[in-house]
């Protein structure tokens, strides 16, 4: 873990574990970015989520209305992603103007997520190549230029991913109907819609 926290303040991208799937993590900056996107060959049009370690962390970069914090509550923790407005303009590679936020459950990812910060939660993988339920082999499978990419080893629930909601507008209207879930995985959609018409 001490590894792992060093690294990441140095600018560095660290694969971390998940309650799903090993997880890519770098701190939010221009230049951790450039070296994650690096990795994975991933195109710069396509966002990635970032963890936090609780509801206080994700409240000091989106607008967390009281509707979501219920969802989050109701369903199980590190279960969902969910795209919120964010307090200000973040890089583009984050969303910018809407980021995608993870209340991470496993126990080292929480314990590294309070130590540094917010880090990116991306999937431990290139582009394109199935993912490793080993946050080893997958540290593994990104060094292809010879480069050691540092991990935290830990059991991963392995399995779908988070699921991946939409909020429809987190600093206007309280209503959910524009709510879209965009990547069915721990939670299904039905299960989601069911909650929402709950809340009518």
């Amino acid at each position: 873990m001490k590894d792992a926290v060093s690294s990441l303040r140095r600018g560095m991208c660290v694969v971390y574990p998940t309650s799903t799937q090993p997880a890519l993590g770098c701190l939010p900056t221009s230049e951790a970015l450039d070296l994650l996107y690096s990795l994975k060959n991933r195109g710069d049009s396509q966002p990635v989520s970032l963890a936090v370690a609780n509801l206080e962390q994700a409240k000091r970069i989106a607008h967390v209305p009281d509707s979501v914090v219920s969802m989050l509550d109701h369903f199980p923790t590190g279960s969902i992603t969910v795209i919120l407005d964010s307090r200000s303009a973040l890089d583009e590679r984050l969303g910018g103007e809407r980021v995608a936020l993870r209340v991470v459950s496993h126990d080292t990812a929480v314990r590294l997520v309070e130590e540094v910060g917010p880090i990116t939660a991306t999937s431990a993988n290139i582009s394109g190549s199935p993912p490793e339920d080993d946050p080893a082999m997958a540290a593994r499978s990104l060094s292809t230029d010879g480069s050691h990419i540092p991990f935290v080893s830990g059991l991963c629930g392995g399995g779908v991913p988070s699921t991946l909601i939409s909020w429809q507008s987190s600093t206007h209207s309280p209503d959910t109907t524009g709510t879209k879930v965009l990547r069915e995985g721990l939670v299904k959609k039905t299960e989601v819609f069911d909650w929402l018409k709950s809340q009518i």
